[in-house]
C-alpha cells in the first residue's frame, strides 16, 4: 500500500483499486499582475522578471501571453468591485457580451467594460447603471487588449 500511495504521489498512477487519494485543482499559468497603464501596450512577448512583478497562478487554461489586473473604479460594479483580480487572456475571442480589456486611441491606458456588438455597431459598456457614461462607441478608435477569462475575489 505505501509503494502504491508513493507512485500516485510521485507520478500521479496507483495500482490499487482503494486509493483514497483523489487529484487537486491544478494551475495552468503563473500570470503577472501588470498596471493598466502596462495592459494598454501589452505584448506578453517579454516576461517580467519574479522580483518586478507579483505573479498569480490562474486557474483556467489561458495563452501564455495572458496577465492580471487588479480592478480600479466603480464604472463595472455590481459583478466587478475595486480590488478584484481580473485575468486577461490576448488570445482568447471575444464575442458579443464578453467582459474585455481594451485600449482607446486617446487614453494613455486600458479600460475595461463590457462588449457589444450591435449588427455591425460595436460599443464598450459600463455595468454600474449609475456610470455617466454608459456606451463607448468603437469606430475604429480602439483595440481589444483582450478578453476576461476569470475574475478572483478581491484578496
Amino acid at each position: 500500500m505505501a509503494s502504491s500511495i508513493r507512485a500516485y504521489l510521485q507520478y500521479g498512477t496507483s495500482t490499487s483499486e482503494e486509493a483514497n487519494v483523489t487529484y487537486a485543482h491544478t494551475f495552468k499559468n503563473n500570470l503577472p499582475l501588470v498596471s493598466w497603464v502596462q495592459a494598454g501596450c501589452w505584448s506578453g512577448i517579454e516576461p517580467l522578471a519574479p522580483s518586478e512583478v507579483e505573479y498569480y497562478l490562474c486557474p483556467v487554461n489561458c495563452s501564455p501571453k495572458s496577465f492580471v489586473l487588479k480592478v480600479q473604479g466603480e464604472s463595472m460594479r455590481p459583478r466587478f468591485n475595486e480590488g478584484d483580480h481580473i485575468f486577461v487572456d490576448p488570445e482568447a475571442q471575444p464575442e458579443n457580451g464578453s467582459y474585455v480589456v481594451a485600449r482607446l486611441e486617446d487614453e494613455n491606458q486600458a479600460t475595461f467594460k463590457q462588449l457589444i456588438l450591435d449588427g455591425n455597431k460595436k460599443h464598450l459598456k459600463a455595468l454600474n447603471p449609475d456610470w455617466p457614461t454608459k456606451f463607448i462607441e468603437i469606430n475604429g478608435n480602439c483595440t481589444i487588449v483582450g478578453k476576461i477569462i476569470y475574475k478572483g475575489e478581491k484578496f
